[in-house]
């Protein structure tokens, strides 16, 4: 199974105005087209070629850098898609929010948090809410990588790759995280991958 580009959700100018037409079309068909390209010209010939986009992650990470970067972000960028939806944020549903209160302090010490673990990862990287050891974690990874890798699963990423908020935020990393958690959050689509983590 070679890696492809998925359809974005919704219209490039369904998430405006948080995030808009230009950005996606920069980031979805450029930055995370080249992730497919590059990372299937690397896939070529190898042990690997055929498996899942996870597995392919696990297996490649600390073993064969080049693809680990292009399938991280690929793994990471199909999810960052579904993880946003037109008129996003809102209240977390009962489970999950529940969760929140239990392992997190609550909605908004969880939201501040993420936040500021976006805020805080220097230089390119992801924040992500994660299931590790039956508990939600709040972590955050440099470039490509992801939570896979240490052993959790992540439920709800964000990217803060310059790419991600330049053309909208500029310089203002958190605004652009503040957007995404009140605004842009398909907290549906979390709570789905919050089941199937726990399962």
């Amino acid at each position: 199974m070679t890696f492809t580009l998925p359809e974005l959700p919704y219209a490039y100018d369904a998430l405006g105005p948080y995030m808009s037409k230009e950005t996606l079309e920069f980031h979805h068909d450029k930055h995370h087209k080249a992730y497919v390209d590059t990372g299937n010209k690397l896939l070529e010939g190898t042990d690997l070629a055929g498996k899942s986009v996870e597995e392919i992650v696990k297996a490649s990470y600390n073993t064969n850098q080049a693809l680990f970067n292009n399938a991280g972000q690929h793994y990471n960028h199909i999810h960052f898609w579904q993880w946003m939806k037109p008129n996003g944020g809102g209240a977390i549903p009962g489970t999950l929010a529940k969760k929140i209160d239990e392992d997190l302090g609550g909605a908004e010490k969880f939201k501040a948090d993420f936040i500021q673990a976006g805020v805080g990862q220097f230089g390119s990287g992801w924040a992500w809410l994660a299931v590790k050891d039956g508990k939600l974690a709040i972590l955050k990874t440099p470039n490509g990588e992801n939570p896979l890798v240490h052993g959790a699963k992540p439920i709800l990423g964000v990217d803060v790759w310059e790419h991600s908020y330049y053309i909208d935020y500029r310089n203002r990393r958190p605004d652009y995280l503040k957007a995404f958690i009140e605004n842009l959050v398909n907290w549906e689509h979390v709570e789905q991958m919050y089941g199937e983590a726990t399962r």
